[in-house]
């Protein structure tokens, strides 16, 4: 097997080497419970705030409005369910976008809900989603700020607005903006995930704005709070944070890179694989992310391909044998929903590995079509 490339970025960053030194600083001298008086809990408690307070910097938010949780999942479905808890007197309607990730569609699907349509580009209905936002009984409004799948940036801003208008809070899913690009405001609810910012995993980011009206989920938890309970990952925290800064400052160098990069993925894959469809808006997507469906090719067997020539890569979709359903982001966009590859790249991804991908690639997909008894295309 050839050495590994990693092209899985949108999963999770490797760890940020600040967040490697952060973490071991704060283990070191954050170990004692924050929540104490002591002098070693008054040095923990030191950390958590800075870490808070540093966060809450790079989402433009106030240090009170910012909380952790055990991962991005976790944050997301605790801003659904403690606002649909506090304005359960509204309604109990979800509306959200038909793209969401499939752990804030969960949360969602614990009661009604109101799917809004997205295009074949992947980008929601503006005028749909303000629609049903002011429909009776929606209790809260769900949009991710960028498509995990396709890399699709949603119109964040113009539901945000719509939203406001009808009085229904809004929670943006950001675990791919957050650290690579800005998320517009206008937001109520905020979630995202360490981990895909170079942060370690098992850190999750819950952004609560004042005013929203919202109660913890968790079964223990202080009135109050955003903070998941239990004994809080300090020392992950802290790196977390570190890493979020560090990314932020680097990110417009870092977006523009990524995305020439991406713009010749994209176009070599076009020209040199046949019967290809590359998904996604064009112009309006994350600087680092790319997915293309490849027909006549089972998107098991190709990933697999590409792992033996030693790049690690997903699946735009989320067909599993199991439910032998294709994913429900490119069902909703009416595009080819197998044989998907989605290429991600990090800030230490070079040419010479992106031209090695494309030099490999056609060779891969035609052997495997052939394989299967296609031929002539």
């Amino acid at each position: 097997m050839a050495a590994q490339t990693y092209f899985d970025a949108a999963a999770g960053l490797p760890p940020h080497p600040v967040a490697r030194q952060a973490m071991l600083a704060a283990a070191e001298d954050g170990w004692a419970d924050p929540a104490k008086l002591y002098g070693q809990g008054r040095r923990a408690r030191q950390l958590l705030d800075a870490a808070r307070e540093a966060v809450a910097e790079q989402l433009g938010v106030r240090a009170d409005e910012i909380g952790f949780c055990a991962s991005g999942t976790a944050a997301a479905q605790a801003g659904m369910q403690g606002v649909r808890v506090a304005r359960q007197r509204v309604g109990a309607t979800v509306a959200h976008s038909a793209i969401e990730h499939s752990s804030v569609l969960y949360a969602a699907g614990q009661g009604p809900t109101a799917p809004v349509p997205v295009d074949r580009l992947g980008r929601v209905d503006t005028e749909a989603f303000a629609a049903a936002v002011r429909a009776p009984g929606v209790a809260v409004a769900a949009l991710i700020s960028a498509s995990h799948e396709v890399g699709t940036v949603q119109p964040v801003a113009a539901v945000a607005e719509a939203c406001a208008g009808a009085g229904v809070p809004l929670l943006v899913d950001a675990a791919q903006s957050v650290g690579r690009m800005p998320v517009p405001g206008g937001w109520s609810l905020l979630s995202a995930s360490a981990r895909k910012w170079g942060g370690p995993a098992g850190v999750g980011v819950l952004a609560v704005r004042k005013g929203t009206r919202w109660l913890p989920p968790w079964p223990g938890a202080e009135p109050g709070s955003l903070d998941q309970p239990g004994a809080l990952n300090l020392p992950a925290v802290v790196g977390a944070a570190a890493a979020l800064r560090a990314v932020c400052a680097a990110a417009p160098d870092q977006a523009a890179r990524l995305s020439a990069l991406v713009a010749r993925i994209r176009d070599q894959v076009a020209a040199t694989v046949p019967d290809v469809e590359i998904v996604g808006d064009p112009v309006g997507r994350l600087p680092h992310l790319v997915t293309f469906s490849c027909l006549y090719v089972d998107g098991e067997a190709l990933l697999h391909a590409l792992d033996r020539a030693g790049f690690a890569v997903s699946s735009g979709s989320s067909c599993t044998a199991s439910t032998l359903r294709p994913s429900h982001v490119l069902e909703a966009m009416g595009v080819l929903s197998h044989g998907n590859v989605r290429v991600s790249l990090h800030p230490d991804t070079t040419e010479e590995e992106v031209d090695r991908f494309l030099d490999v690639l056609p060779g891969l997909v035609g052997r495997l079509r052939e394989e299967a008894g296609v031929v002539g295309l």
